[in-house]
């Protein structure tokens, strides 16, 4: 399978929102309970930005998901580090596109200069989970019980990776 990495631009907003919303709809993954739109999807992303980056992944040519790269906190103590987010379409979870979308953040931020990737998951979230540990991410920190979504409670636990 060829994967390409294709920066965002607006138009994608649509199919960006089309993704995302499967998991607000169907899982814990995020913890928006309802649809957004896509304004509120631009919000989240950067788009043409020189630090923070963000891609369309394609998988033999057919659109499979989309990762991005924001900043931690918008305070300028911070600017070393960055939050790395990915999504996948169901069917091309578990084929290691995850993978190659982390290590391709990776590469961006090394050369802009960010020393620290901070990914933020669901603790349910076990596939995620093994994705960071296997790519040499730390927990760094489990928040319980602060969300909660179809009627179960859910813990945040965070990895961090100083590169």
């Amino acid at each position: 399978m060829q994967i390409d990495f294709i920066e965002l631009t607006d138009t994608d907003l649509q199919t960006v929102k089309e993704i995302y919303e499967y998991y607000v709809e169907n899982s814990t993954a995020t913890f928006h309970t309802g649809k957004i739109t896509v304004k509120e999807m631009q919000d989240l992303m950067y788009i043409r930005h020189p630090v923070y980056k963000s891609y369309l992944i394609r998988a033999d040519g057919i659109t499979c998901g989309y990762c991005y790269l924001a900043p931690y906190k918008k305070r300028q103590a911070y600017n070393r580090t960055a939050e790395v987010t990915v999504y996948l379409k169901k069917e091309y979870t578990g084929h290691g596109i995850g993978k190659l979308a982390l290590q391709r953040l990776e590469e961006v931020t090394r050369s802009a200069g960010i020393k620290v990737l901070i990914g933020i998951v669901t603790g349910d979230n076990i596939q995620s989970i093994h994705l960071f540990t296997r790519l040499g991410y730390e927990k760094c920190a489990h928040f319980r019980e602060v969300g909660e979504k179809f009627g179960k409670i859910l813990d945040v636990v965070a990895f961090q990776k100083i590169l």
